[in-house]
C-alpha cells in the first residue's frame, strides 16, 4: 500500500510509550504501507541493532540513561520480536483518548502515525516496539532529521485528500505537508489572554483524532474540521487558512 485513499486523513505524532510483546509475526518491512520509505527503515533498523551492542555509544545516540537499557534489548531485537498494529502499539495520553481499539476499519484508515524509525506508518501495520525519537543523531548515519527529510519530504507531500497534521514539533521538523491543517491546543483564561498547553497537548488532540476518524461526512477545509469539534464537545477557532486553535480552559 501507499498513498492512502482516505478523504481524510489524520496524520499523528507517535509516543515514546508502547505497548510490550505482540501477537503478530515478526516485523516484514517489504508488508509495511509507504513502500517507497523501505530503504531509509532498513537502513534505520540496521544501525540500531548495530548500536544496541554498544551500550554507551547506544545510550548516548538515543538519549538514555543507564536505566533504560532495556530499551537497547528492544532495538537488538526489532527484526526477531512480535509485533501488533501501529494504533495499538503506541500507548500515552493521545492514544488513551483515541481508543483506537474501538474503531472500526474504515475509521482506523482515516489515521496515519509519524515515526522517526519507519516514516509513515498506516492504523494496521504492525511493528515491533522500539526507541527511536525525532531528535536523534545516529553516530553512524547523522541526525534523524537529515536522514528522513529528503525522502519523508516527498511522500507527505502526496499524501492525498485533507491532511490534519496534529504531529509535534521534532516530527513536522522531518518534513512539511503542502495544504495541511495544523491545530495548536492553547489555555484561554476567560479574559482574552492565552498561552500554548503543552502538559494536556495530546489528550486534547486525541480526543479530536477520535472525532476525526469517527465523522460520518468527509469534510474538505479547516472551517469542516471546526464543525466537527464543535459537534463534538470541543471549543476550535480558525487562526488562519489552515491553522486551527483549539482551546481549553485554564488547567484543562
Amino acid at each position: 500500500m501507499g498513498i492512502c485513499s482516505a478523504a481524510v486523513l489524520v496524520l499523528l505524532p507517535p509516543s515514546e510509550t508502547k505497548a510490550p510483546g505482540g501477537d503478530r509475526p515478526p516485523l516484514a518491512l517489504d508488508g509495511l504501507s509507504y513502500p517507497e520509505l523501505t530503504p531509509v527503515r532498513r537502513k534505520l533498523i540496521d544501525e540500531l541493532v548495530a548500536l544496541a551492542g554498544d551500550a554507551p555509544a547506544g545510550l548516548a545516540a538515543l538519549g538514555l540513561s543507564e536505566r533504560q537499557s532495556g530499551e537497547l534489548a528492544r532495538n537488538a531485537a526489532l527484526c526477531s520480536a512480535p509485533t501488533l498494529p501501529a494504533l495499538l502499539r503506541y500507548t500515552g495520553v493521545l492514544y488513551a483518548a483515541l481508543d483506537a481499539g474501538s474503531l472500526r476499519p474504515a475509521q482506523r484508515a482515516r489515521l496515519v502515525v509519524a515515526s522517526a524509525l519507519f516514516g509513515l506508518l498506516a492504523a494496521d501495520d504492525p511493528i515491533p516496539t522500539y526507541r527511536l525519537s525525532a531528535t536523534a543523531t545516529l553516530p553512524g548515519l547523522g541526525s534523524v532529521r537529515s536522514i528522513w527529510r529528503p525522502t519523508l519530504a516527498a511522500q507527505l507531500a502526496e499524501l492525498a485528500g485533507l491532511v490534519i497534521d496534529l504531529r509535534s514539533g521534532s516530527y513536522l521538523a522531518l518534513g512539511p505537508v503542502p495544504g495541511a491543517v495544523t491545530v495548536d491546543v492553547v489555555s484561554d483564561d476567560g479574559h482574552g489572554r492565552r498561552r500554548t498547553v503543552s502538559h494536556h497537548n495530546k489528550s486534547h488532540k486525541g480526543r479530536l483524532a477520535r472525532l476525526l476518524a469517527t465523522a460520518p461526512r468527509a469534510v474538505s477545509d479547516a472551517a469542516g474540521i471546526a464543525r466537527i469539534a464543535h459537534r463534538g464537545g470541543l471549543r476550535v477557532q480558525r487562526t488562519g487558512e489552515h491553522e486551527l486553535a483549539l482551546i481549553v480552559e485554564c488547567g484543562g
